[in-house]
C-alpha cells in the first residue's frame, strides 16, 4: 500500500507543478525599437502584447507561437532548411551607424474620427457614417491626387455643398474602394469638414543594417515603421535616409524601455532613397556615403542553416555615430516559413552595454548581428519586462526585401 502512495505522490508532483506554471501567467509587451527624435513628429511601433508562461522566453512561449514547425522527439525546435543555399558568397558593408528616416505617405493617414460642431449643434463624423475607418488611407478625393493633410482640407472646400467621392486604401490591404461623403459646415470657422485627422508624414532615428556596393541598395531597422495610433504599415510615397548622432541614452529598465536620443545631422545631404517599408525594414537605394569608416571592409551573410545558438556580437552606436561591437547570446533560432522580424531570441552579455543602456533600448533597431565573421541578422525588439532579451530578424528576409536576393 505504502509503495503505491509513494508511486502516486511521484507522478502527482509534477502534474501539479505544470499546472501552477499554466496558471500563473506573466505578460511580456515586445515593442519594435526604433527612437523618436527629440523635436520630431515621429511615431515608432505600436506596443503588442505576447501571452507568455514565465518572465523569461522559453520552450513553450515558443512551441505555442511557432506553428508548423518541425519538432524533433526531444521537443527541440528545428531550423528549416534556408530557402537560398547559393548566395552565402555576397558580401555587403555591415551598418552599425544611427540613421535619420524621413518618410512621406502615399496618400494620407486617417488617425481619428470626430464629431463636428455645427449650426445645429453636435454632427457626427460624417466620414464615419461614410464607411471610413481608422487606418484607412485617403488616396484621392474627386479624381485629385492627395499628397499632404493641407490637400485634404483644400479639396474638401473645393466645391461648396456637394458631395465628395474619397479614393481609400484599407489598413495595408492591396485594394482600393470609393465611398461617398457630405461634408458639414464648421460653425467655428465657416468651413467645410468631414470629421476626421490624418497624418501624411513621420521622421525618426534608427540603425542601418547595410549596405550592397554592387546594387547600391540598402536595409535598415528590420520590422517596419509603423503609425503608434493605428498599427498601420505606412506606405511609402518619398522618404530619404539622412546622417544621424546620438546624443545622450534612456537606460532601460524592467517594464520601461530605453532609449537612444539622436538628431538630425546636415539633412542636406541625402545617403539613401527609402522605397519599400515592409514587415523586415526600410528598404532602398543608396550611396557609398553608407559605408562607415570604422567597419570598412564587407563581409560575408550568414545563411540560416549557419546560424547557431550561442554567442554571437551586434554592431550598434550608443554615442556618436562611430558603431561598436558588444556581445551578446542567441538564446533560440525559430523556424519561419514566411518572412517576419521575430527569427531569433537574442540577450545582451556585454558588460558595458549593460550598464550603458540596460539591454535593448529604441534606436537599435536595425543594428546588425555577427556570428562567425558573418552577418546574420538584426536586432528589431526587446521584451519591456527583461530589457536585456530581445528579437532579431535573419538577414535573408532582409536581403529579399532590399531586392539584393531574388524573392
Amino acid at each position: 500500500m505504502r509503495k503505491k502512495i509513494n508511486m502516486l505522490c511521484w507522478i502527482m508532483i509534477p502534474l501539479v507543478i505544470f499546472a501552477l506554471s499554466a496558471y500563473f501567467k506573466v505578460q511580456n509587451k515586445v515593442v519594435g525599437i526604433v527612437d523618436k527624435p527629440m523635436g520630431s513628429s515621429y511615431y515608432s511601433n505600436s506596443t503588442k502584447l505576447n501571452k507568455n508562461k514565465s518572465n523569461s522566453i522559453n520552450k513553450s512561449f515558443i512551441i505555442e507561437n511557432m506553428k508548423g514547425s518541425k519538432i524533433n522527439l526531444q521537443g527541440l525546435l528545428q531550423v528549416q532548411e534556408t530557402f537560398i543555399k547559393s548566395k552565402s558568397d555576397i558580401m555587403v558593408y555591415p551598418g552599425g551607424q544611427p540613421i535619420g528616416v524621413k518618410l512621406n505617405t502615399k496618400g494620407v493617414l486617417v488617425v481619428a474620427l470626430s464629431d463636428i460642431e455645427g449650426a445645429n449643434g453636435k454632427t457626427p463624423s460624417p466620414a464615419a457614417n461614410a464607411g471610413v475607418q481608422i487606418g484607412d488611407s485617403i488616396i484621392s478625393i474627386n479624381n485629385n491626387e492627395i499628397n499632404s493633410a493641407e490637400d485634404v482640407a483644400l479639396f474638401i472646400n473645393k466645391q461648396k455643398n456637394s458631395e465628395i467621392t474619397l479614393k481609400l486604401q484599407r489598413k495595408n490591404e492591396t485594394d482600393f474602394f470609393e465611398v461617398k461623403v457630405t461634408p458639414t459646415i464648421d460653425a467655428a470657422d465657416g468651413k467645410q469638414k468631414i470629421g476626421l485627422w490624418v497624418r501624411d508624414s513621420t521622421a525618426g532615428v534608427g540603425t542601418l543594417t547595410l549596405y550592397d556596393a554592387n546594387t547600391n541598395k540598402f536595409a535598415a531597422l528590420g520590422h517596419p515603421i509603423t503609425d503608434s495610433d493605428t498599427g498601420t504599415i505606412l506606405n511609402v510615397n518619398s522618404g530619404v535616409i539622412i546622417s544621424s548622432n546620438i546624443v545622450s541614452i534612456k537606460k532601460g529598465t524592467r517594464g520601461s524601455a530605453g532609449e537612444l536620443r539622436g538628431l538630425f545631422v546636415d539633412e542636406n545631404i541625402i545617403k539613401g532613397q527609402i522605397i519599400n517599408n515592409t514587415e523586415c525594414g526600410i528598404f532602398g537605394d543608396g550611396t557609398k556615403s553608407l559605408i562607415n569608416s570604422k567597419f570598412n571592409k564587407p563581409m560575408k551573410i550568414g545563411l540560416r542553416n549557419e546560424i547557431k545558438e550561442g554567442k554571437a556580437q551586434i554592431l550598434t552606436t550608443i554615442e556618436g555615430n562611430e558603431p561598436e561591437l558588444f556581445d551578446i547570446e542567441i538564446q533560440k533560432l525559430l523556424p519561419q516559413n514566411t518572412s517576419g522580424s521575430k527569427s531569433m531570441v537574442i540577450k545582451i552579455t556585454d558588460p558595458e552595454l549593460l550598464e550603458k543602456t540596460g539591454g535593448i533600448v529604441q534606436g537599435m533597431s536595425g543594428s546588425p548581428i555577427i556570428q562567425n565573421d558573418k552577418i546574420i541578422g538584426a536586432v528589431t525588439h526587446v521584451l519591456i519586462n527583461k530589457p536585456d532579451v530581445g528579437y532579431g530578424i535573419y538577414i535573408e528576409w532582409m536581403l529579399k526585401d532590399a531586392g539584393i536576393l531574388s524573392k
